[in-house]
């Protein structure tokens, strides 16, 4: 069986043979590690960071992600995509994400071959091909862009425990999946949807934490009808319950409730009456 330094050496041999690579960064620690095995391998001057700027990226993560490739000294390329003019995307059903996939991938490839590089490179991992449902996956394939982490064998707690070797500042970061993840299937996504979305998350975790609740997990989901669904760190939802206060920060919505559940990531998938036809 393979130790995560073997694995660890066949994501850097993947690396080697490569003029230069432009890896797609979203800012989380997937792609982070991926970005960071690159400079190790390569050296900062032949490998690109790309994050796509689109009303479905929080600020804050646009932020975080310039200060990540500033910090490993990289080019960090900035490309506008408009997955909102894609019908599919909008439609918002099982396969949005293979709609915004191909939108990212037909933006960075260009950008890329502009720049004189070949690959391009995501941080899909190996448990995200086992998960089952990844339609955004195929469509990167698809398109010519290949996860250098899932062909290493590397899972989502090998990511973290690179990261952690490494020193890296995001190796304990929570999951940050896009804004449109947060809008029910059924329910067309909009600029504006996706904005009312971020407007509601940051003031809420803004309250908690003035109120002492460091959360760790935070999603407002918007289920349609004008109703807000509120999942937290598990161990949080007795106290947000009993915080009505706290829950007028969700601004936006006519009726806000709360998942007593807590987080889960993925959790809007289970709504899917039949997920098996997007995979």
């Amino acid at each position: 069986m393979s130790t995560l330094d073997d694995r660890l050496d066949d994501l850097a041999a993947q690396f080697t043979p490569l003029p230069g690579v432009l890896v797609a960064f979203s800012g989380g620690v997937d792609s982070g590690v991926v970005l960071a095995a690159a400079v190790r391998t390569l050296g900062p001057d032949r490998v690109v960071a790309a994050t796509a700027v689109s009303p479905s990226l929080p600020g804050a993560e646009r932020t975080a992600a310039a200060a990540f490739a500033a910090s490993l000294g990289v080019r960090h390329e900035l490309p506008r995509t408009d997955e909102l003019s894609r019908e599919g995307y909008r439609a918002n059903a099982g396969d949005r994400c293979a709609f915004c996939k191909t939108e990212l991938i037909e933006v960075l490839t260009p950008l890329a071959a502009r720049l004189g590089i070949a690959d391009v490179v995501t941080g899909t991992n190996a448990d995200d091909l086992r998960a089952g449902f990844r339609p955004g996956i195929r469509a990167a394939a698809e398109r010519g862009a290949w996860a250098p982490l899932a062909r290493a064998g590397m899972t989502k707690d090998d990511v973290r425990a690179a990261a952690r070797r490494w020193g890296l500042p995001l190796a304990d970061k929570p999951a940050a999946a896009c804004l449109a993840s947060r809008i029910a299937y059924g329910v067309p996504v909009s600029a504006e949807g996706l904005a009312r979305v971020e407007a509601a998350e940051t003031a809420l975790r803004a309250a908690m934490t003035a109120a002492g609740l460091a959360v760790r997990d935070l999603r407002v989901r918007d289920l349609g009808g004008d109703t807000a669904r509120v999942e937290v760190d598990a161990a949080l939802v007795g106290e947000l319950t009993g915080r009505p206060d706290l829950l007028a920060a969700v601004a936006g919505f006519a009726r806000v409730e709360i998942d007593p559940r807590g987080f889960r990531s993925g959790s809007m998938n289970e709504l899917l009456p039949d997920p098996v036809r997007y995979r």
